[in-house]
């Protein structure tokens, strides 16, 4: 007999779980409420004739799981292009760091300006590379801990060593990154562009706790920084095909208005207008608090409510300028394959300190931290005009809340001070930018919240902070996917193992329905 599942949002999460589902025998129906799938992985045509990503522009973790191999999604239409060096720094002072993948090039990079600058970044990858390879697993979604970890005792060692005890290891995990930079490496020549990576955790660098974004710097050198051939919405045309090719469907502009439970167990979604859709399982892909206290109906009772509205969004976001150009930005000294990657314009670690303290008081950052991608030079299919380029100019502390206004304050004419401040930020690290402009457009968190339904326009739902990653996300007791109500899971940005384009909080909602109702 067939078995039947709503999956609720059609993010890269929602569609992920889906297919696994399908793959599985399962009569699958996503809903959307947008106009078409997405989520944090759409890419728009924000100005005529040149595709913009509208929050993802990299694709990192996917491609360290096993989700693209299993989905097929190579068949199914998706390529990949590496953004090799995956980062370099565009300081002020002319400095030009580049980031590869290979950590010999790297080094060779620092060491042109600093031999013993170098040598610590040496030293703070090698701690670094092991501790990325302890999470793995998690990251993957290893459903057999006792399989996955043994082998990693000796990275492990490896740590304690080089850390010179656990009693080091944990200071550093559960410090703020602004104080382990300082550590660590010896000047803002790696500081600032190493911050600017880790930033987009939305976790400022004296925030405790969020030291791990800086080691994850190392997941770039073992496993690549990826660019999808067509912008990052190819992955989520990937999966629809690959659902509809396994018998499931997407259905678009249908946003749901609850979800109906009986005696512990669910029984239905009901659409806005008013369709109701029986089933016995329901997967959402969305804000956990909108899941479990907005929809449901009845609603949740006892110590889960509080746990839930308990859980945490900082006021700081990734604001957004997408530019339409006719040249790439002339930086001065810059090679060809500096395009492919992150161009960072934060020379220094106190800077974006100081941007994630106003923006989390509610102010715009002065001066902007900023850093931008220009993947229409390994991608053409971007714009429709040969030989122009998309710049995507990115502030990675940009507050959701203002401090006059609130997040409707966003209307006003803060979003062309942002809009000039970016533009004028780039034209400082690369001059004649602003004759190559054709068009630009900011994208505020209030257009953030409004288009894909984010609270604060936040894309990953939850602060990453220690309490709320893992077997932590989004909660202690909601971390296996499962829910007080038999049916329902939870899936997305905001639950285990990690926000981000992963993938892999769908296919471990996936799994756990697939294992209650023994098919797996």
């Amino acid at each position: 007999m067939s078995r039947k599942a709503i999956i609720v949002g059609a993010g890269h999460n929602g569609l992920v779980a889906a297919c696994y589902l399908a793959k599985a025998g399962c009569q699958v129906e996503v809903l959307e409420a947008g106009d078409r799938p997405g989520g944090g992985a759409r890419t728009d045509e924000r100005l005529p004739g040149y595709r913009f990503d509208m929050h993802s522009v990299a694709h990192n973790i996917i491609n360290m799981t096993s989700i693209p191999r299993e989905l097929d999604l190579k068949g199914a239409g998706l390529s990949y292009h590496q953004m090799d060096p995956f980062m370099v720094a565009v300081r002020a002072d002319g400095k030009r760091v580049r980031f590869y993948r290979s950590l010999e090039k790297t080094l060779e990079s620092i060491a042109g300006y600093d031999p013993e600058e170098a040598e610590t970044y040496a030293q703070f990858m090698r701690l670094a590379m092991p501790l990325v390879k302890l999470v793995m697993p998690a990251i993957r979604g290893d459903t057999n801990p006792f399989k996955a970890y043994p082998p990693l005792i000796p990275e492990l060692i490896k740590a304690l060593r080089l850390e010179g005890g656990p009693l080091n290891l944990a200071r550093d995990l559960l410090s703020p990154y602004e104080s382990l930079l300082k550590r660590r490496l010896k000047s803002d020549l790696t500081r600032g562009p190493v911050s600017a990576y880790a930033a987009h955790g939305s976790l400022g660098p004296n925030v405790p706790g969020a030291a791990f974004f800086t080691f994850w710097q190392a997941a770039f050198h073992l496993y690549g920084q990826w660019h999808a051939i067509g912008g990052s919405e190819a992955l989520v045309k990937a999966l629809v095909c690959r659902l509809e090719t396994l018998g499931g469907k997407v259905r678009c502009q249908a946003p749901v208005a609850r979800i109906e439970h009986r005696a512990g167990q669910v029984r239905a979604v009901v659409l806005e207008n008013g369709e109701r859709l029986e089933t016995a399982a329901v997967i959402t892909a969305m804000h956990p608090r909108t899941a479990l206290l907005d929809l449901l109906e009845p609603p949740l009772t006892g110590k889960i409510v509080k746990e839930v509205a308990a859980l945490r969004t900082s006021n700081v976001v990734q604001g957004l300028v997408h530019v339409a150009v006719d040249r790439l930005p002339p930086y001065p000294d810059i090679r060809p394959e500096d395009y492919l990657g992150m161009q960072s314009f934060v020379d220094n670690l106190d800077e974006m300190t100081q941007g994630f303290i106003q923006a989390e008081a509610g102010y715009l950052p002065d001066p902007l931290p900023l850093y931008a991608f220009t993947n229409s030079s390994s991608d053409p299919s971007l714009t429709d005009t040969p030989g122009h380029h998309t710049v995507y100019l990115a502030c990675p502390s940009t507050p959701a809340r203002l401090k006059k206004g609130g997040l409707a304050g966003w209307d006003g004419p803060l979003k062309e001070v942002f809009l000039e401040q970016s533009l004028a930020g780039l034209e400082a690290r690369a001059p004649g930018f602003r004759d190559t402009i054709r068009g630009a457009a900011a994208f505020t968190p209030l257009e953030m919240e409004k288009l894909s339904r984010w609270p604060l326009g936040h894309p990953m739902y939850l602060d990453l902070s220690l309490d709320q990653l893992g077997l932590f996300r989004p909660t202690r007791s909601l971390a296996n996917h499962r829910t007080p109500v038999a049916g329902l899971y939870l899936s997305g940005a905001g639950t285990a193992p990690v926000g981000g384009i992963a993938g892999t909080p769908g296919k471990k909602a996936a799994m756990a329905l697939l294992k209650d109702w023994k098919i797996i």
